[in-house]
């Protein structure tokens, strides 16, 4: 107990430290080149605030929902040492199941699809 409460007390600490010096080291004086929409060296065309593309959320939508289950059937190998890893089975099945149904869906109603 006493060394996890020293690793608290110096992580706190040190995120304190670090973020006092930044507060007081950072330039806070902004010139018309850091306030300008662009600063890749080209003037401005157009207006700064054109809409996206509802695609691209969608696209990264999907990258997070196959990332999470990623992250959920990982542990899945150790399973077999549980009491009862015939059920952890089955429901890492049913979540694969929905989620490539739900892939599915998404393809046939052309969700994937770049060209209109």
């Amino acid at each position: 107990m006493n060394m996890i409460a020293f690793m608290f007390i110096l992580s706190l600490t040190l995120s304190i430290a670090l973020t006092a010096l930044n507060y007081w080291i950072a330039q806070t004086n902004p010139d018309p080149e850091k306030l300008s929409p662009y600063e890749c060296g080209f003037d401005p065309l157009g207006s700064a605030r054109l809409p996206f593309s509802i695609r691209f959320f969608l696209v990264a939508i999907l990258f997070l929902l196959f990332d999470l289950e990623i992250a959920l059937l990982l542990p899945l190998p150790w399973a077999t040492q549980l009491q009862t890893p015939t059920m952890t089975l089955t429901w890492a099945s049913v979540l694969i199941l929905f989620l490539t149904l739900g892939l599915v869906y998404e393809w046939t109603q052309g969700g994937l699809e770049w060209a209109e």
